[in-house]
This record gives C-alpha cells, structure tokens and sequence, in this order.
C-alpha cells in the first residue's frame, strides 16, 4: 500500500515528532511504500508574524503543492500527524478534493485548546469544552499569553472545527488513549470517528536488571512538565539519592540553579534516544510529575520496555497508564511535598520495585511493541477506507478567504 505521512516538525523535538518517524519506519519495515509531505517550524524564524498567521489559517502553497503530490502519486492513506501552524487546515482540503481517504492523529489538545494542553496558570482547564468559539482563550490569551496571537489561534481553532465536521474531511481520527478520546468528544468531535491506537517503542530496548539507585526525569524542561514540582519536591528527599534530569527547555535556567544549589542534583541536558534509554536501564525509578492530562507520554513507554517502573501524577492520561502498586507509583499532581513522601516511599520497597519492573515490562510487551501497533494501525487504514467508499459528505460553502486563495491559485 502506498501511504502518505504528513507532518509539520517543531523547533524543539519532542514526543510528536519520535512518534511521525517511527511509524514512518514501521510503515517501511512492513513494505508500504511510503511518501512524506512535512514543514519544519524553523521556518517561522524567518517569517513575518502576519504571514505566519495567515498561513495558520489557510497556506495556498500547501494546497497546491500537495494537492499536485497526491494527484501524482495516488496514495491508498494520507495521514496527518501535527498540521500546526505552517501546514494549515489547507492541507486537509488537498486530500479531500484529491479523493484520498484521511487518517490524523491527535497527539495534542489543539483542536479543542488554544494551547493544546487543557491547562491555565499551572491548573488544569477546561473552560473552552462545549463552546463553538473558544471565547475563553482570547479572554485568557491562552496562547503563549498573548491576545493578538490567541486571536488568531481561536479563529484556527473555530475554522477548523467547521472544516472539520460541516465537511467531515477526516474519515478516522488517532487518539493516543481512552482518557483523551474521552476529551475529544467532550469537545464535540464525533465519537463515532475516534479510534484508540498509543504510540510504540522500536526496537525493543531490552529489559534490565542492573538498576542503581538513581532517580530518572526524562522531559521538555518546561512548567506544564512538572519540573517546578520535581525540584521543589527534591529539597524535602532525605539522604544521598541522586535526582538525574535528561532534557532541555525554558526551564533549564531553573534546573542548572538547582543542580548549583544541591548537589545530589545532575543535569544531563539533551541526550540521544540512546543515551536516555542508557539511562533508564540503569535508573532505579522514572518521575514523571506532569500537570497536564498528556496524550499518552513516550517516556512511560520506554520506561515499561526497560522495566523501570514510574512515579507519575495522578490525573488524567497518567492515571489510566500507572497502575498503582503494580507498574508504578502514582501522587497529587503539583504537590511536591506528596511527590516527596512518594519518591521515599517507592525507594523504600526495593522487594516491590523488583516486582514491578517485571510487571511494567509485561505492559510493554502487551500493549506496546511495534508488531501490536502495526496491527493496530492497519485496522484503522481500513475503518477509514471504508469510512470513505460509503460516505458522501455534503460540501459547504468554504469560507470566503478559502475560495480566494484558490481562485489565485
């Protein structure tokens, strides 16, 4: 089968990014022939910032040059990864007008939140939930606290709901997890159209016995992370245990202050896949300390393929992935003082932690691998394709400055 996998890249790589190339390889690996359509956010650095929201909203160029691609190449599947903000809902309309049917993943909230993290001020939010334009984002400036920006970011998000359902372009929408399936069609997209398939981890790390006595974070070094709450929460950890923290963001100031302060502290920076699987084989215990619900959470997975069992927030995506006492551990999500009394507890068990990470290893090898997820995936290609062939959506009017663009075109 001939499949297209598009993408828009963000300057900081992250989970979205981990999770497009590697199903692109497992495509690849099974014997689909596979074609990329893909932005990279770097060219925003360029760009002036009217430009930039204008081509959120709609980009003629994607229209074309993809629409031309896939008259080309006739692919069986088109899906869509992250189209935010270059690739645009333009992308979208290209597959539809070209007759391919369409698959897309939502790996974040942005469909149903300006920030895309169904979070305010360090608390989870959900004020926008149910309303047909997100008036509480441009009240708030949920967008990188800015209202102008917010501004276009409501009118992406109220174009693209109307895109979405009046045209009924997708034929199957990717939740990464029950929890944010959930979310979704709180937010008003058709349940009816959302299929649950997690992201995997390939090739299979190996399961590891060699544990020190380490404790692992591995992240975005930004708030909605938890890292404020891991850090203030390590001042109250008694004893000689060593917090080691892998990654790089706006927080790594804080991080690096820490690490000066307290010297059971280490900062690894950004390390390759490698060295971060390295370290979890090695760790004695995954914090992941997340404010926010999370689409699912690659570093979970990875921690369950070594066998590293996890301490995670309870809410959310997390509550459902962690069971506790048996994969892990779970506290009050932003209360660094119960994350304290948890990291000591869960140290404290080593007869536990033993059991655990055989357990968590058992989850991987269950729900995680890549030959139970191209399974998985190939069922979905299938729901949509028959989605496809039996649905003729009616064709609504586009909005005005659609129809522009592509009398220019």
């Amino acid at each position: 089968m001939k499949i297209l996998l598009a993408h828009n890249f963000y300057q900081q790589p992250g989970g979205e990014d981990r999770a497009f190339a590697d199903e692109a390889r497992m495509l690849s690996a099974y014997g689909h022939e596979v074609l990329r359509y893909c932005y990279h956010n770097d060219e925003i650095r360029d760009m002036h910032p009217i430009r930039t929201a204008i081509n959120a909203l709609w980009n003629g160029k994607t229209y074309r040059d993809l629409r031309m691609m896939l008259e080309r190449e006739a692919p069986a599947i088109c899906h869509f990864h992250n189209t935010f903000p270059l690739m645009s809902p333009a992308a979208l309309h290209a597959a539809h007008d070209a007759g391919v049917p369409i698959v897309m993943t939502l790996h974040n909230y942005r469909l149903v939140c300006a920030n895309a993290l169904l979070l305010r001020k360090g608390r989870i939010c959900e004020d926008c939930q149910g309303w047909k334009i997100p008036l509480p984002a441009l009240l708030h400036g949920c967008y990188r606290n800015d209202r102008r920006a917010s501004a276009v970011t409501v009118l992406l998000m109220t174009s693209q709901r109307h895109i979405l359902k009046s045209l009924d372009l997708v034929n199957v929408f990717i939740a990464l997890t029950e929890f944010s399936r959930n979310k979704f069609v709180e937010g008003g997209l058709p349940a009816d159209r959302i299929q649950v398939k997690p992201n995997f981890v390939h090739p299979d790390p190996g399961f590891s016995t060699k544990r020190s006595g380490d404790v692992l974070f591995v992240g975005r070094l930004s708030a909605e992370k938890g890292i404020g709450t891991l850090l203030d929460a390590w001042k109250l950890v008694p004893g000689d245990v060593t917090l080691r923290i892998a990654g790089a963001g706006a927080m790594g100031a804080a991080v690096q202050a820490a690490s000066s302060r307290d010297p059971r502290i280490r900062w690894l920076g950004q390390l390759t896949h490698d060295a971060v699987i390295h370290e979890m084989k090695s760790a004695r215990l995954l914090v992941f300390p997340s404010l926010w619900y999370e689409s699912l959470g690659l570093s979970l997975v990875e921690a369950f393929a070594t066998g590293l069992p996890v301490l995670a927030s309870d809410v959310g995506t997390m509550r459902q992935l962690i069971d506790e006492g048996r994969t892990g551990f779970r506290f009050p999500a932003g209360d660094s003082a119960a994350l304290a009394r948890a990291i000591e507890s869960a140290l404290a068990q080593p007869a536990a932690q033993v059991r655990m990470s055989r357990e968590a290893r058992t989850e991987y090898e269950s729900k995680y691998t890549q030959a139970a997820n191209y399974r998985r995936l190939e069922e979905i290609y299938e729901i949509a394709r028959a989605h496809a062939a039996s649905s003729k959506p009616a064709v609504a009017p586009r909005p005005e400055y659609l129809v522009e663009e592509q009398r220019t075109a």
